[in-house]
C-alpha cells in the first residue's frame, strides 16, 4: 500500500518592496507617483510666481504635501485642535494656513549677521519664533506663503537657504560644532562636510529617496553628533597604521522600531568621506523599501541584508575602490554636550551656553548677535544637544561674556535638570503630536529647579509628542512618550508612556518600559521628582542614574 504525497504548495510570489534596482522604478503608493511626476524642488518657483502672490487657497495638495518639505516648508497643526483629533483627522483637517519652516545649518555653522538675519525674520514674519533643533537647524514657525520668498531673499543674502530641509532627501549633515577648533580634535570633518554640501546635494541623482536621510560626521574624540541614530555617519578614529580618519555607521533610527547603527569595519580616509556618503545614499535610492513609507528607512534594508552584504555591495557597485580594514570604534565614555568653557588648539576658548530646549524668540536671537558682535566673536555654532557655542574667545573675557549671554536669557551654567533636557515640537504646532511638550518641559525645569535645586549627575530628559522619538526619548535617562491617557475619572487627557534609563555611547539601550505605567501630564513634576529623590536614597557610590533604575524594583520606578 502506498502513501500518496501531500502536493508541495507553491511558494508564495514576493511581494514587491518597491526596491527600484529590484522592482523597477513603477510607483507603488501616491507619494511616489508625485514624486516621479514632478520633483519637489520644482515647486520652488511656482511659490515665488503664484503662490505667494495668490495665497494658501491657490496651493494644490501635491505641492502642499509633499513637495513643499523639500523647500523646507511643513504646514503647522491648527490652533485648539487636542491631541485627541491627532488619530481621528486626516492630515488636511489638522493643517492650519502657516508653515514651519526650517533653516539648514550644516554642521551647526553660523556667524553673528546670519543669527541676526534669523532673529529680524523670526520677529517680522514668524510671530518671534525660533527653536533650534537637534539637527543643528532652527525652525520659525507662523510663516504665511505671501512672505516666504521675501524670507528666502534674506536668507541667501547671508548664505542661508531652506532647501532640502525635510522631504525624501538627504537632510541637514550634523557636525562636531568645534571642529578643526577643538584641541580633543582627531581630524577636522569640515572639507567632507562641505564637499558633500557643495558637490552632491544638490544633484537631482539624491533628490528622490525612499525616505528622510540623515547624515552626521564628526572627527570629534567626544564622539558628538549621536552617530548610533543616523543613517551613515562618520565617527572620528586614530587607525594604529593608517593615521588619523572615520568609522563609518550606517542604518541607525529612532521612532517605532529604533536600531542602532553598525559599522561597515572600513577606515575612511578624510578624502573618501563623501564619496562613501554618496555610495550608501545611492544604495538607499536603488534598493530603499519604498511600497510601505513605514519601512522605508535605510535601516530596515540594512536589518535585511546585514552589514556585510552591505558593504560588499557599496565597495562592488557605488565606489572606487575598496575601503582599508578598520579596527573597532573605542566608544568615549564622558559627555557628549559641550557646555562651560573648553580650549581650542590655537590657545583660545569656547564657551558653551544652553537655551532651555532650544527655545528662543527673534529679539533674543537679536540680542545674542549683538553680544557676539560686542566681544568680537565672528563664529557661533549649534549643537545637536541643542547649544550654541561662541568659538574664539579669550580667556580674560570669558566672565563677562558669560555674564552678557545669561542676560540674553541664556544659561552659561544651568543646572543639570536645564542642561540635559529635550522636547520635539509637540502638540503646539506638530500634526503628528498628542501632547503639549515645549512649553511642559520649560515648566518641568522650572519645577524641579525650585523643588530640588541642582542634580550632581547627570540626567537627560525627553519630551516626545508622539511615537516618532523625534526628542530622542528612546536614548534617555527619563524619556517620555506622549499619548492620550485615561484619568481617575475615565476622561482621555494628555499623558506620557515612560521609558527609563535609555542611552547613547558606551552602553548603548532602549531603556527601560513600564508597561501599562502612564504619567497624567499634569502630574509630570510630581512624578520626576519622586523618581530622583528615590534615585538619591537608593543609589550606590559613584552609581549614574540610568544604572540604578535598570535595577531598581518596578514598583519604585511607578
Amino acid at each position: 500500500m502506498t502513501t500518496a504525497t501531500k502536493p508541495q504548495r507553491s511558494p508564495r510570489p514576493r511581494k514587491p518592496e518597491g526596491q527600484w534596482k529590484i522592482d523597477g522604478t513603477a510607483p507603488l503608493n501616491d507619494d511616489e507617483a508625485i514624486k516621479q511626476e514632478d520633483g519637489g524642488l520644482s515647486a520652488r518657483q511656482r511659490v515665488i510666481d503664484i503662490y505667494s502672490k495668490q495665497g494658501f487657497s491657490s496651493i494644490p495638495a501635491a505641492d502642499l504635501a509633499p513637495r513643499f518639505k523639500w523647500l523646507g516648508l511643513y504646514t503647522q497643526r491648527k490652533q485648539n485642535l487636542g491631541g485627541e483629533h491627532t488619530s481621528q483627522m486626516t492630515n488636511a483637517e489638522l493643517q492650519d494656513e502657516y508653515f514651519m519652516m526650517r533653516i539648514r545649518f550644516d554642521g551647526g555653522r553660523l556667524n553673528p549677521t546670519q543669527l541676526r538675519t534669523v532673529g529680524e525674520i523670526s520677529r517680522d514674519y514668524a510671530r518671534s519664533t525660533a527653536d533650534f533643533s537637534d539637527r543643528q537647524n532652527l525652525q520659525l514657525h507662523w510663516v504665511e506663503i505671501e512672505n516666504v520668498p521675501t524670507i528666502w531673499e534674506k536668507l541667501e543674502a547671508v548664505g542661508l537657504d531652506t532647501l532640502l530641509g525635510c522631504g525624501d532627501v538627504p537632510r541637514v549633515v550634523l557636525g562636531s560644532p568645534v571642529a578643526g577648533v577643538a584641541a580633543d580634535e582627531i581630524i577636522d570633518g569640515t572639507p567632507a562636510i562641505e564637499e558633500i554640501v557643495g558637490d552632491y546635494l544638490m544633484r537631482e541623482e539624491f533628490h528622490n529617496l525612499p525616505r528622510k536621510f540623515k547624515s552626521a560626521v564628526s572627527g570629534n574624540r567626544r564622539q558628538d553628533v549621536t552617530h548610533e541614530i543616523q543613517d551613515v555617519a562618520f565617527v572620528g578614529v586614530d587607525h594604529p597604521e593608517h593615521g588619523p580618519g572615520f568609522d563609518c555607521f550606517v542604518g541607525g533610527g529612532l521612532s517605532t522600531n529604533p536600531m542602532l547603527s553598525q559599522s561597515l569595519g572600513a577606515w575612511v580616509p578624510l578624502e573618501r568621506v563623501a564619496e562613501v556618503w554618496a555610495g550608501v545614499a545611492g544604495i538607499f535610492r536603488d534598493y530603499g523599501y519604498r511600497r510601505n513609507r513605514n519601512r522605508a528607512r535605510l535601516k530596515f534594508l540594512v536589518a535585511q541584508w546585514g552589514i556585510e552584504k552591505f558593504r560588499e555591495v557599496l565597495e562592488k557597485d557605488y565606489l572606487d575602490a575598496p575601503l582599508l580594514d578598520g579596527e573597532p570604534l573605542e566608544v568615549e565614555p564622558g559627555s557628549r554636550d559641550h557646555l562651560g568653557v573648553h580650549k581650542q588648539k590655537d590657545g583660545k576658548l569656547y564657551l558653551g551656553v544652553k537655551p532651555t530646549v532650544g527655545h528662543a524668540t527673534g529679539e533674543q536671537l537679536i540680542a545674542i548677535a549683538d553680544v557676539a558682535e560686542e566681544f568680537g566673536i565672528e563664529r557661533i555654532r549649534t549643537t545637536p544637544m541643542k547649544e550654541l557655542l561662541f568659538l574664539d574667545v579669550e580667556e580674560e573675557k570669558i566672565p563677562a561674556l558669560s555674564r552678557a549671554l545669561d542676560d540674553t536669557g541664556l544659561y552659561s551654567q544651568p543646572s543639570e535638570f536645564r542642561r540635559g533636557v529635550i522636547s520635539c515640537t509637540g502638540l503646539e504646532f506638530c500634526k503628528l503630536a498628542h501632547v503639549t511638550t515645549k512649553a511642559r518641559a520649560i515648566e518641568l525645569v522650572d519645577i524641579l529647579e525650585d523643588r530640588l535645586g541642582d542634580l550632581d549627575v547627570p540626567l537627560s530628559i525627553a519630551l516626545n509628542g508622539c511615537p516618532n522619538a523625534c526628542a530622542r526619548s528612546q536614548v534617555a535617562d527619563i524619556g517620555l512618550k506622549g499619548q492620550m491617557v485615561a484619568d481617575s475619572e475615565g476622561n482621555k487627557v494628555e499623558g506620557f508612556q515612560v521609558h527609563l534609563g535609555g542611552a547613547l555611547g558606551l552602553s548603548p539601550d532602549w531603556g527601560r518600559k513600564l508597561r501599562g505605567h502612564k504619567v497624567i501630564a499634569e502630574e509630570l513634576p510630581e512624578y520626576v521628582i519622586r523618581l530622583v529623590e528615590k534615585y538619591k536614597e537608593q543609589r550606590e557610590e559613584g552609581e549614574q542614574f540610568r544604572h540604578w533604575v535598570l535595577r531598581a524594583p518596578e514598583e519604585e520606578l511607578q
